[in-house]
């Protein structure tokens, strides 16, 4: 009899409580008989990072304190809290540390009973496995808790700032500029025409530009400024803002806050946060005096990459960094090409195309490129670029970089183009589409300038936004090109993998996975008339316009991290064993947890392509 009453005290304890409260009457009496109860003093570890755990916990009495594998304080809960799920879902060892802070008494579940509930009441699955943005954002959360901090990939640029910018007019003279940089401690002055910045000079300048060449201190500082600096968004990662100033040997370099100027940083600032080795291997290619040397230093992109996976950074950053690296390697290369052939003739503009244009690519990436070529361009000229492509894009191929199978590359003088045909080319595009046209073009939306006269890219793109929200068959195709390619999942949640081939019993994780948010981002972006390129730009933008509900968006923002989190990851265990990355998943190779929140992910990206067709009416399109 006593045994019965305690026993109905515990059913009636958990009925107060989430998931059990959710429980059907009658469901809780056959589970706490399979419970046991355990005793904790204070400040005992009931859980640790990287130690197993089977079991379900719930606070009878007491309270506990959880922190994640870094230390980060996640939760503390007395009577009621649940802990413990997460490795019966995702599998051991576990991420997270749970201590008693008082003298604590807990129901124990085992993972079997655990198993049942959740298979017999989907409620109880939910609670533990949360809504469906918090899947995916705690996903992101236990495979990115990072063992290093890794400073450098975490801080934003507005992070630096300690001191307001120094700043003087235009008319102001040398003297007067180099009185007020000794005066205020600083090494470099912003100049302005008004609001508008309008040059920098540094104590660099002063020496080199003034003292060295005997210029008359009397003068305007504008005669020794550099004109139209190079700037950063104040909101951008440190580690972008290094390697731009590595690649272009620079010192100082302006934040901006939209049109405003917030401060400026130095590569010292920068350098105290952390010797990143992306850093370095971007300052490397740079000094590189020939293209076997820029090769040598591009192969040690994959390690890299093995370094980040391994200290959590976020498949964002690390597709940021794969990206610098890539640009670094390209500008290198052009930059050697022009002291071969000699200075281009006339403005260009050498633009990167898709994953790297959207700041997002991973290993295994083939190079898309193009040339933006000035309209006063003749003959002699369009032939010094035709050699100057050849040159790059062989360059590249020894680099690392093969060449694109389709043919989208400098070197073919269909993407070789003066602006104005560049226009006729994306103005056909948009107002005379073909469907099958449209999926081999997709790519030239997503577009980037990387060497050259920016300006011309600037036009074309300019133009380009002007016309893509009142192109609506051409959004019609590019929406129904975005929803043919179907997630790698089938109708009750399973993976689809290839039959067959040299990737049999794989999962394309690029082709259904990411490269679906991709265009369902890209669709959007161009119907608004946004000029950002990286998906979750696009995403953002999307949300901020209110064409994509708030949660979709989110979820689909988690999603496309998750996935080519796991992706990546993929490609560095390659690296360990020596094999060449790609993007071709083993399910038997994932955990559990991978296992479940990929089938969420893939799941999320098929539900917005249903609504992104049902927008524009994909299904009626001849």
């Amino acid at each position: 009899m006593a045994l019965d009453v305690e026993l109905a005290e515990i059913r009636d304890f958990l009925a107060g409580y989430p998931p059990f409260d959710d429980l059907p009457p009658g469901a809780l009496g056959p589970v706490v008989r399979r419970l046991s109860v355990e005793y904790f003093r204070r400040g005992t570890v009931i859980m640790a990072p990287g130690r197993d755990n089977t079991r379900l916990y719930v606070v009878r009495s007491g309270a506990v304190e959880i922190r994640d594998a870094v230390g980060a304080l996640v939760d503390r809960g007395d009577a009621g809290t649940s802990f413990g799920a997460t490795t019966l879902l995702r599998g051991n060892p576990s991420t997270l540390s749970v201590v008693a802070l008082e003298d604590t008494l807990a129901l124990v579940m085992d993972a079997d009973t655990f198993a049942e509930l959740c298979t017999s009441y989907p409620v109880f699955d939910e609670f533990f496995d949360a809504q469906r943005a918090e899947r995916m954002a705690g996903a992101l959360a236990a495979q990115q808790a990072s063992v290093s901090g890794s400073a450098i990939l975490k801080t934003r640029m507005r992070d630096l700032l300690r001191v307001p910018p120094v700043t003087v007019a235009l008319d102001v003279s040398i003297r007067e500029a180099a009185a007020e940089m000794s005066a205020r401690g600083v090494s470099a002055l912003l100049v302005m025409d008004g609001e508008r910045l309008a040059g920098i000079v540094t104590d660099r300048d002063l020496r080199n530009r003034v003292l060295a060449a005997g210029r008359d201190p009397g003068e305007a500082v504008a005669e020794v400024m550099t004109r139209d600096p190079v700037t950063a968004r104040a909101d951008g990662l440190a580690f972008e803002a290094l390697l731009e100033m590595v690649a272009r040997n620079i010192h100082h370099l302006p934040l901006l806050a939209g049109e405003q100027v917030v401060g400026v940083v130095t590569t010292t600032d920068l350098m105290r946060l952390e010797q990143a080795n992306p850093v370095y291997l971007a300052g490397d290619i740079a000094k590189q005096a020939d293209s076997a040397g820029v090769a040598a230093a591009a192969a040690r992109l994959p390690q890299v990459v093995e370094s980040l996976v391994a200290q959590d950074a976020s498949a964002a950053d690390m597709g940021r960094i794969v990206t610098s690296v890539g640009d670094a390697v390209e500008r290198r290369l052009i930059a050697l090409a022009h002291e071969r052939l000699g200075p281009a003739p006339v403005p260009y503009c050498w633009v990167t195309l898709g994953s790297r244009a959207r700041l997002e690519q991973a290993l295994a990436a083939d190079q898309d490129n193009a040339l933006i070529i000035d309209d006063s361009a003749g003959p002699d000229d369009l032939r010094y670029f035709e050699q100057f492509a050849e040159l790059v894009t062989g360059h590249l191929v020894e680099a690392g970089y093969p060449r694109c199978a389709g043919g989208v590359m400098a070197t073919n003088a269909q993407w070789r183009l003066r602006l104005r045909q560049w226009h006729a080319v994306f103005h056909e595009w948009l107002s005379a589409p073909v469907p099958d046209a449209i999926l081999r073009a997709s790519i030239f939306f997503d577009m980037r300038p990387v060497a050259g006269d920016v300006r011309l890219h600037g036009e074309l793109s300019g133009r380009v936004r002007e016309q893509a929200p009142t192109s609506a068959r051409f959004l019609s195709h590019l929406a129904g090109a975005a929803v043919a390619g179907s997630p790698p999942i089938g109708f009750f949640r399973g993976f689809v993998v290839e039959k067959e081939g040299d990737h049999k019993d794989t999962l394309d994780i690029k082709r259904g996975g990411i490269g679906a948010v991709v265009d369902l981002a890209r669709v959007h972006a161009l119907a608004l008339g946004v000029g950002a390129t990286n998906t979750d730009d696009r995403l953002a933008a999307a949300l901020a316009a209110g064409v994509m509900d708030a949660g979709r968006g989110a979820d689909l923002r988690d999603a496309i991290e998750f996935i080519s989190y796991v992706r990546l990851r993929h490609q560095a265990a390659a690296v360990r064993a020596g094999l060449p990355p790609d993007n071709h998943v083993r399910p038997d190779e994932l955990s559990s947890f991978d296992k479940r929140h990929l089938r969420e992910a893939f799941a999320i990206v098929r539900s917005a392509q249903s609504t992104l067709g049902a927008v524009y009416g994909t299904g009626k399109l001849g």
